[in-house]
């Protein structure tokens, strides 16, 4: 008898080889759950370019080529042909205000350009169509100030909605986010720090509201001539607000549908109040969360001074840490950022009289411009003041001489211009130099990353100072601190921002050429006589060398991420037309502004995917289209990389999404695909 071999712990040889064989066997690949192909994939990553991926699960096992892809089609697979089409990541829009980019049923402008008869009449019809009731408020939302044209009937804001609406309080809401205006039945309704109803007024403004004389626009008088913006605004109010925040919770889902057709799949929401958790609550309970949002929880340090002027920071670092905890187990919403305003908008009024000027903190003062209105009802510079002559040093040193108004005509008259525009302003910070330090050091000792609003250059100075010293104070360079809007800047600041490899959240559409926008600016910076485009853009000034300045922030070390700070301007998102922006410094049909500053279409297209995941710190789940992450991506009408290199850079701006896929589920596809 022959006994068989025994082969290892005592089994049998021929055991042991079929064990191995079968372990040496390929094993078949699981299935994937979607497989889509024939397309060209911009994966954000390297390799850069792919033609298959495959979805299992929401998460993406396979991006390659077409052959590779083959494996993991099972019977039950859905297998989607691209049709050669561009296929991108879900994109990142990380500086917006996702609670007001819905369209409601709201007296809006559209920010539209009005003259101030236009303005009047469109206020009327809307009197009319809402009938607010006696003590109700009319809102108007996404006025443009730009191109508000008086007349000698109209000649300020406060008379325009007078004529509208003379009993009623009217609030026009800046579509910036910055600005309002009121008639005189607004006015009345200021109240002091008693919470006394004294009204704005020349007397008040000298008075009660002293503090906020910068930031209200006066007539030749001395009266508020209804234009009142920053924090000024609650004296009337009662609050900052621009949410119709019943309006939006009755419908929260309006919010991500409008993102996803745009193709947005992650944001950050800019500056959320506690008020406004109640609506991404409602999108989670609701299954309708189909974008990430990281919150960027929004606290006002002056407004928690006590008696003897104490700022509260602990109570605001224990609010914000609570409103952290509670979703730090949430996959679709964070709260890790604080949102910080450094300063206001640089934009002044060229029809008062005097003319308002900007409210951004500048390292000079702002220009002092003599306007006229040209044969087209648009602003023109006849001349400047010098605010260093003799007569203003005495404007200034005896400003109660020209209280009066048939003083300030006779100065008007022999001098040609009002001396109220013999002030020397370098506009304001949000708050005093060391809160903004203060606040940024306490919040980064919490753990927090900051967020922070800069648009005049000593803003951007402060903010950096800031973030710095925060730095320095907790030992971690590594928080994904971020600026938004970034309008101007000086040479040595930009080389700061890329030291310290900030996120910049520029929204790009902003740097273009457009004449009554400009006239808001660039007459208070640089000086220029009319309003010619030669005149408003001179090649080599401070203002055309300093204003969002992309390529050069970039090259620095600066991270570019994409922010449409919808609804401002806007309250379409609008990513196509910041990409096409960003790489040509155009709207299509004028000029381009400083094309120096232009990035590529693959700079912005990555600022806007993988950058902007880097910026929230989720670029480990999101942000380019590799194997493990989300499957989030678009499938788009055109190919946006393609279009620069044949001279059809803004083509871009056109671009239409023609499907949103988020985690491996399509959540949008547009109706006309």
């Amino acid at each position: 008898m022959i006994r068989p071999s025994i082969g290892l712990l005592g089994a049998p040889l021929a055991g042991v080889l079929l064990a191995f064989a079968a372990a040496a066997a390929p094993v078949a690949p699981e299935a994937a759950d979607l497989v889509l192909t024939d397309a060209r994939i911009y994966t954000a990553a390297g390799p850069s370019l792919a033609e298959a991926l495959a979805v299992r699960r929401g998460r993406l096992v396979y991006v390659g080529d077409a052959k590779g892809v083959a494996a993991l089609i099972g019977p039950h697979t859905t297998l989607k042909h691209g049709g050669g089409r561009l296929v991108i990541p879900g994109l990142v829009d990380a500086h917006i205000h996702p609670i007001d980019i819905v369209d409601l049923d709201v007296c809006d402008l559209a920010s539209a350009a009005k003259s101030l008869r236009e303005l009047s009449a469109f206020v009327r019809t809307c009197v009319k169509r809402y009938h607010p009731a006696p003590g109700q408020w009319l809102r108007v939302h996404q006025w443009n100030m730009s191109g508000n044209a008086p007349d000698a009937v109209l000649p300020t804001l406060r008379a325009a909605l007078d004529a509208a609406a003379p009993k009623i309080a009217v609030e026009l809401l800046g579509n910036d986010g910055h600005k309002g205006a009121y008639n005189s039945a607004a006015l009345a309704r200021a109240r002091d720090s008693a919470g006394r109803q004294v009204g704005l007024s020349a007397a008040t403004l000298a008075s009660d509201f002293a503090r906020f004389r910068k930031l209200v626009g006066v007539d030749e008088r001395g009266e508020p001539n209804g234009e009142v913006n920053e924090e000024a605004r609650a004296i009337m109010t009662g609050e900052v607000t621009f949410e119709d925040l019943d309006k939006v919770l009755a419908a929260p889902e309006r919010i991500t549908q409008r993102l996803n057709s745009v193709g947005i799949t992650a944001v950050l929401d800019a500056a959320v109040y506690p008020s406004g958790l109640a609506v991404y609550d409602k999108l989670l309970r609701t299954g309708h969360m189909t974008v990430r949002a990281t919150l960027a929880q929004f606290y006002d340090p002056t407004a928690t001074r006590s008696g003897d002027g104490r700022v509260d920071y602990d109570a605001m670092v224990a609010n914000a840490i609570a409103i952290r905890a509670k979703y730090a187990d949430n996959a679709l919403i964070r709260a890790d950022f604080i949102k910080l305003f450094a300063d206001g908008v640089v934009e002044g009024n060229p029809f008062g009289v005097p003319p308002t000027l900007g409210n951004a903190a500048l390292l000079e003062p702002y220009l002092q411009p003599i306007f006229a209105t040209d044969p087209g009802g648009h602003a023109t510079v006849t001349g400047y003041v010098d605010t260093a002559s003799p007569d203003c040093v005495a404007v200034r040193a005896e400003p109660a001489k020209y209280a009066a108004a048939v003083d300030v005509a006779g100065f008007a008259q022999s001098h040609g211009f009002h001396p109220g525009q013999c002030q020397i302003s370098t506009g304001q910070l949000q708050h005093a130099r060391d809160i903004e330090l203060e606040y940024v050091r306490r919040m980064h000792l919490a753990g927090f990353n900051m967020h922070i609003h800069v648009i005049g250059d000593r803003a951007l100075r402060t903010a950096l100072d800031a973030i710095e010293a925060a730095r320095a104070a907790d030992g971690v360079t590594t928080t994904h601190d971020g600026l938004a809007h970034v309008q101007l800047t000086r040479p040595e600041d930009v080389a700061r921002m890329g030291r310290d490899h900030l996120y910049l959240a520029y929204t790009y559409s902003w740097a273009n050429d457009e004449l009554d926008y400009d006239m808001t600016i660039v007459p208070f910076l640089n000086k220029m006589a009319g309003n010619s485009d030669a005149a408003r853009h001179v090649a080599g000034s401070w203002y055309e060398e300093s204003t969002y300045p992309f390529r050069a922030s970039k090259d620095a070390g600066a991270i570019l991420v994409g922010g449409s700070d919808a609804p401002v301007g806007t309250r379409d998102p609008q990513p196509f037309v910041n990409m096409a922006v960003a790489v040509t410094r155009r709207t299509p049909g004028q000029p381009a502004f400083n094309p120096r500053q232009a990035v590529t279409i693959r700079e912005v297209l990555d600022a806007y995917t993988i950058n902007g995941a880097r910026m929230l710190g989720r670029d480990q789940e999101f942000g380019s289209l590799e194997v493990g992450k989300s499957a989030d991506f678009l499938l788009l009408d055109r190919d946006i990389l393609s279009l620069p290199e044949a001279g059809q850079a803004d083509d871009i701006a056109a671009t239409r999404v023609l499907e949103t896929w988020f985690r491996g589920k399509r959540v949008y596809r547009s109706a006309s695909r």
